[in-house]
């Protein structure tokens, strides 16, 4: 089965690449920028040594629906998406926080909780609290990069405006666009009998001075779903939870000895792992989408992008 691990295209007015943990992001005449998925699984911020396939296509085909259905809301950043792993949109300016809010008291902010912090990015968090219970109201805890560029970082609001990172202005307005999108991905998720339970927003400014929506959303690899069906009851009985998100991939990782710690050696995952952790990805693409994953083409990804991203660019301004 072929992944996209790396690429390294050329396209025409092209100015420099950023490579992340997943995505690579080519800027075209300081104007545009083409975000390829590539197939590569991070967790707790480490590159795991296999890629996942179709995993890219799955976020950014996930990523562009959910951004049609949030353009009222918030503007954002996507033109088009020319190949089933590409967006294409227009450059921003990207703040340097991510915009982390959490419904439910899972993931990290559990783990804080267990081992006794009752406060997380300055909001305080109730007590006689069991893992992945519903908070009272969703609660926002951004981060930050740390210095060697790697490790997100806790963060609080005061933290963030009084060190400048982004004018108190600009703060409020990511603060109500991160609401307003946490509100409809809810209820998208409401909609195929499943509970948003965390997520993550990133946003930009354009050179016009807009702020705009950026990256993905509502993905498994930035945000972690429940299954609403059975919910309550596996709660009152002390159950883990049924869950569709990256969360999985992180529980089976700490089982064999791996949190991203110095020293630690990340456990081989076999070819049945590998295929595993695929179809999970595209059981949460069917079940947040409504819709039959249809896989793309493999014979030759690379061609085939660099084919279709040099069409598209050949049709804008």
């Amino acid at each position: 089965m072929n992944t996209i691990n790396n690429t390294d295209f050329n396209f025409p007015g092209q100015k420099h690449v950023y490579k992340g943990k997943v995505r690579e992001v080519y800027n075209i005449n300081d104007k545009y920028l083409v975000m390829i998925a590539s197939d590569r699984l991070s967790a707790f911020d480490v590159i795991m040594p296999r890629q996942i396939p179709f995993k890219g296509q799955i976020l950014n085909q996930i990523a562009a629906s959910m951004l049609e259905a949030t353009k009222d809301l918030v503007p954002n950043w996507l033109i088009g998406c020319p190949d089933p792993n590409v967006a294409v949109g227009h450059l921003a300016e990207p703040f340097k926080v991510e915009m982390v809010i959490r419904g439910y008291l899972s993931g990290h902010a559990w783990r804080e909780y267990r081992d006794g912090k009752r406060t997380i990015c300055g909001v305080a968090m109730p007590e006689g609290m069991k893992e992945n219970d519903k908070f009272p109201q969703p609660i926002l805890t951004p981060s930050t990069k740390a210095k060697d560029g790697l490790h997100d970082e806790d963060i609080s609001r005061e933290e963030i405006i009084s060190q400048q990172i982004v004018s108190e202005a600009d703060y409020l307005v990511l603060e109500d666009y991160t609401r307003k999108l946490f509100e409809r991905g809810t209820a998208l998720a409401a909609e195929r009998d499943l509970i948003l339970v965390d997520t993550k927003y990133e946003f930009g400014k354009t050179s016009d001075g807009k702020i705009v929506l950026i990256d993905e959303i509502h993905t498994p690899d930035s945000s972690r779903y429940f299954y609403a069906d059975g919910y309550q009851d596996r709660q009152d009985k002390g159950e883990m939870q049924k869950q569709l998100s990256k969360e999985f991939v992180r529980q089976w990782l700490i089982q064999n000895g791996f949190q991203g710690l110095e020293g630690q050696v990340i456990p081989e995952m076999s070819d049945e792992k590998i295929s595993e952790i695929s179809e999970r990805y595209i059981e949460l693409y069917e079940n947040i989408t409504g819709k039959p994953f249809e896989k793309a083409e493999t014979k030759d990804i690379l061609g085939r992008i660099e084919r279709n991203v040099n069409t598209f660019l050949s049709t804008l301004p």
